[in-house]
């Protein structure tokens, strides 16, 4: 790919940055045909999604290891992507839209009133809001377990093999729940499901591609914002392009459950397991502002539980609390 762009005369950080979204968006729309073929909606949000809006970041940490770059990078990256995802990228959709999973306890008192009987209430959106809930704990855990791990001032291999572990096995829990989902529904993937994953593995590829160009390119820039200093912003910003597409698209879309599930679940991709493999091939000392980021995740997800047990989802006015929080978070870690 990079000598077909050389030699159409196209090299250039734009080019790179357009190839990057046009493979991101084409993933998307494979994501969304998956629903077609056997994937249920929050199975959709909570273990395929987070990969592919995650790639990026799994990406910057190969890259980053393999050429010996600082690992401070992957730190800031992580929680670039992470706060962002908490804040901004749900805070948005939701003054939009709002981002309602289930009716409020007021309104769902007022429906059954009006309704003669409770049989056939729809428990589906109930069923959603629980598996964001526990989403949500997951973050907690993981956030809370790196927070322990990083008291002493610094992530070795042990504590990458520890990151590394809690999420593989949270990922084994989702497996089960999806198999179980499917066993009741009497549903299985279809061969098209397969031909999909195959086109978001092609897509994989131009994003490693991307990305490895813009790395480079970046590395190697000096003076202004746009340098190598910068890195970990930059790229995580970067990074967090195709989850603001998901999270837009699936809300426009009226699906709050998968624009909850793929942001809070592409967080487990950054940490722990980002993290975690940083962790095991490069050591690095904890940084304050990683403290302090730490906070903003604890506080943002118990926020997101707190909002979805009292009002069912993210209402429209909430979005400005983490649209403000997010505006926080600049300030702090770039001043």
């Amino acid at each position: 790919m990079p000598d077909l762009i050389d030699s159409l005369g196209l090299t250039s950080v734009w080019t790179y940055v357009g190839v990057f979204l046009i493979v991101s968006l084409l993933m998307m729309w494979r994501l969304e045909a998956m629903l077609d073929h056997g994937l249920e909606g929050t199975a959709l949000g909570t273990i395929i999604m987070p990969y592919c809006s995650g790639l990026g970041n799994l990406i910057f940490v190969g890259l980053v290891v393999a050429r010996g770059g600082p690992a401070k990078e992957v730190l800031t990256n992580c929680l670039v992507n992470n706060v962002t995802n908490l804040t901004l990228i749900l805070g948005l959709p939701a003054l939009l839209w709002g981002l309602a999973l289930v009716p409020s306890p007021a309104a769902a008192r007022a429906g059954r009133r009006n309704r003669s009987s409770k049989a056939g209430a729809d428990v589906e959106p109930q069923i959603r809001r629980l598996s964001v809930l526990l989403t949500l704990v997951a973050v907690l855990f993981f956030t809370g377990a790196t927070w322990v791990l990083g008291e002493d001032g610094r992530l070795d291999r042990q504590d990458g093999f520890i990151l590394i572990g809690l999420f593989a096995f949270w990922q084994c829990f989702q497996v089960y729940d999806v198999r179980k989902h499917n066993v009741r529904r009497r549903t299985s993937f279809s061969a098209l499901f397969y031909l999909d994953v195959g086109i978001v593995l092609v897509c994989a590829y131009g994003i490693y591609v991307s990305i490895d160009w813009l790395v480079t390119w970046l590395s190697q820039q000096h003076g202004g914002f746009v340098n190598a200093s910068h890195l970990g912003w930059l790229s995580g910003w970067l990074m967090v392009l195709p989850n603001a597409l998901l999270a837009f698209y699936w809300g426009w879309k009226r699906r709050p459950d998968i624009v909850y599930s793929s942001q809070v679940g592409d967080g487990h991709i950054c940490i722990p397991l980002c993290l975690g493999l940083c962790a095991v091939f490069a050591p690095v000392a904890v940084p304050g502002m990683f403290m302090t980021g730490l906070l903003i995740l604890l506080g943002a997800t118990a926020a997101h539980a707190i909002f979805l047990f009292a009002f069912g989802g993210l209402p429209r006015w909430a979005g400005w609390i983490f649209t403000a929080a997010y505006a926080w978070f600049l300030y702090e870690g770039l001043a």
